[in-house]
């Protein structure tokens, strides 16, 4: 039997207690001061910085004035704007920091440029696409970013699109300006009693949900991480995907761009609203099919569209832009003059804190970690992150993740087995496949937090040699609705285990179901009555839709009672062959992950 110890985490960040090492260039007269870390003893770190010496921080694109002078605090500042690629990698070698906005990119080349010296960029915003972030953490440098000061700018811009799309204010102001006077053409529709869906609960959507309160609006919200006590404190009703896109009379979007999200509003999604719907949209362009919206207006589904972000900005000969019942602004969700200095002030904390040596909350690359280390966990690391994938997208939609525990099996005791790496995997592949978070060592547990997420650790000691350092992990997620019931444990929680076998992650449980498949490509589970024939059939129908199986397992109660088949794929199956294996009359449920 083993023996379990179990412990909770704290998800709270406490900078001063760690510290991140960087490559220091110092002259031959500069005096260091070292201090060593506390902190387990597999990761020692020091803080090695030069007495009298002050650093150099780069600003590349206009940062607001108060920003500027935090920054001229602690660092030496210059501030050249509308740099070449050239002139950019030319002074980088100089600089300690680098701070951009959106219009400067920092490829690999400028991290080459800069001989190890640059140890910090921000990014004065929320979006990195323009830092190239595995550059970054091969040459030890931390990426920040600027997430929360532009929420509230954000927020009111969703309600000013909102309100001014309901009375068609754009539309009468251009056409009092042309010299018309067309009171009845542009008659509107009320706020009051309409029902609101806040598509993504976050920062942005729950502003804007409690503005939209307070016009006298019924407002329900969608979003899988989103919890329901922080929602009722609103008076917000979570409810699934199609709930809310179906029962809306108006739907605000304020969840990120991912593959998930990629062209979520489609000609599927719009035929299953109300007539008549009204959508406003300040997240990002492409969570909409553009030619699906316009087919979506001419089929009288969608009223009225009132966008701030398009798929490619500026857009060019856009028939949406040009559709008489689109509002359209360019990207001013953040264009305030308040924002636009809280971005300066939070960027510049962050650099300076980085500068420092502190650990940043709004770190979006991971610290390097020792090679002896990384070396020993790579193959549960990869494990870790596929479970996590894995046990989110087993959860059902409306269903709100709130509590996860996970499990080490290993005959190690607590004092040889640092988890700190493995949970952040889990963590990012619990978040990442439905936000826009990026989640590493760094700020896993502040990410946690921030979405309510509490996640809990257990050890189960194991008899036997200590030389691996994990037999096992399982992920289980509690309280909440699964879109497979076999996942299920006996007591009711999502439950998914795995392995390393051979260095390469396998899922070795669903639920009570034991299986045995490598996570490589994607998975199909599922359940059916144990008879011949079955992996054949299920097969058969792969092969003829070009889907190439790599692995296959199936796990059973007893014979010819239930078993759970799990098929590794290397393609993804068409709805068409998803839909035949649903089919087969011994097929009692399926889902298709991906990894």
């Amino acid at each position: 039997m083993a023996a379990s110890a179990s412990s909770a985490i704290n998800l709270s960040i406490k900078p001063s207690h760690t510290s991140l090492s960087w490559q220091t260039h110092l002259s031959s007269t500069s005096a260091l001061a070292v201090s060593p870390l506390s902190g387990h003893r597999q990761y020692p770190r020091f803080v090695i910085y030069a007495v009298g010496d002050k650093p150099t921080v780069l600003v590349a694109e206009k940062l607001g004035e108060a920003g500027v002078n935090l920054l001229k605090e602690f660092a030496d500042v210059d501030c050249s704007y509308n740099l070449t690629p050239e002139e950019l990698c030319n002074k980088i070698s100089l600089c300690d920091a680098l701070i951009v906005r959106s219009g400067t990119k920092v490829s690999r080349e400028v991290f080459e440029s800069s001989g190890g010296r640059l140890k910090v960029v921000g990014r004065a915003g929320v979006g990195i696409d323009n830092v190239d972030l595995a550059a970054a953490t091969e040459h030890g440098c931390l990426v920040v970013n600027a997430p929360t000061a532009n929420t509230v700018a954000a927020a009111e811009h969703g309600i000013a699109l909102l309100t001014a799309m309901a009375r068609n204010v754009a539309q009468a102001d251009a056409s009092v300006k042309a010299g018309k006077w067309l009171r009845n053409k542009y008659v509107g529709v009320s706020l009051v009693g309409k029902t609101l869906a806040v598509m993504g609960f976050g920062k942005v959507g729950s502003e804007v949900a409690r503005r939209a309160k307070g016009l006298g609006m019924h407002v329900i919200a969608h979003d899988p991480y989103a919890p329901a006590d922080r929602a009722r404190a609103i008076g917000v009703e979570l409810v699934s995907f199609d709930k809310a896109i179906s029962s809306a009379d108006f739907i605000s979007l304020h969840m990120p761009l991912t593959p998930a999200t990629n062209k979520v509003l489609n000609d599927e999604t719009f035929s299953k609203m109300k007539k008549g719907v009204r959508i406003v949209n300040v997240a990002r362009g492409g969570v909409i099919d553009e030619d699906a919206l316009v087919r979506a207006f001419d089929a009288g589904i969608v009223a009225q569209a009132a966008l701030d972000v398009f798929t490619v900005e500026p857009p060019k000969d856009s028939k949406l832009v040009q559709h008489e019942n689109v509002t359209a602004t360019p990207h001013l969700g953040a264009s305030t003059m308040e924002a636009q200095e809280g971005v300066a002030i939070e960027i510049a904390e962050a650099v300076v804190g980085a500068l420092n040596g502190e650990l940043a909350a709004t770190a979006v690359n991971a610290p390097m970690v020792p090679a002896e280390v990384l070396s020993e966990l790579k193959p549960f690391v990869a494990l870790a992150e596929k479970l996590g994938r894995l046990a989110v997208q087993l959860v059902a939609g409306g269903s709100g993740v709130k509590s996860v525990k996970v499990t080490y099996g290993s005959a190690r005791g607590p004092d040889d087995l640092d988890t700190r790496l493995l949970r952040a995997m889990i963590t990012k592949g619990l978040i990442e496949p439905i936000s826009s978070s990026f989640v590493n060592l760094v700020n896993a547990d502040f990410t946690a937090k921030q979405r309510g997420l509490r996640i809990t650790e257990q050890r189960s000691l194991l008899n036997g040699s200590p030389e691996s350092p994990l037999e096992f992990i399982q992920v289980q997620i509690s309280s909440v609705e699964s879109k497979f019931a076999s996942a299920l444990s006996n007591s009711g929680e999502i439950r998914v285990e795995g392995r390393v076998k051979d260095g390469i992650p396998h899922l070795t449980k669903v639920g009570s179901f034991e299986v045995d498949v490598s996570l490589e490509g994607s998975i199909i589970l599922c359940r059916q009555v144990d008879q011949p024939g079955m992996i054949g059939k299920v097969g058969s129908i792969l092969s003829e839709g070009n889907v190439n199986v790599s692995f296959m397992s199936v796990g059973r109660v007893a014979p010819r009672k239930h078993a759970v088949m799990a098929i590794g794929v290397d393609d993804q199956p068409s709805k068409e062959i998803l839909k035949r294996i649903g089919e087969i009359p011994a097929v009692e449920e399926f889902v298709y992950l991906k990894i």
